[in-house]
């Protein structure tokens, strides 16, 4: 993994001990993190949850959570959702 800053979105977490972070560029999923979940933050710690990942070295250095971006993400996909339930509901 290229050094730099990622969007990391947490996917699961697995036998209370190891969360499974999928890390995105450019809109996609590049690559799949397993770290211990104590290296999460805490109020980071549920699915869906979304970080800005540090990358040095070519490891996984800090995980920043973003509230806000999952918000957003959360919103996005509920209106996407509506929209398609709209359109199915008019035929």
């Amino acid at each position: 993994m290229k050094d730099g800053t990622y969007t990391g979105v947490l996917d699961r977490i697995v036998d209370g001990k190891t969360a499974v972070v999928l890390l995105e560029a450019d809109g996609e999923v590049h690559e799949e993190l397993n770290v211990p979940v104590e290296r999460l933050p805490e109020a980071g710690r549920h699915d869906g949850a979304v970080f800005d990942v540090t990358v040095e070295a070519g490891e996984a250095r800090e995980f920043t959570h973003r509230p806000e971006v999952e918000r957003e993400r959360r919103e996005d996909a509920q209106e996407r959702f509506d929209r398609l339930s709209k359109r199915l509901g008019d035929e």
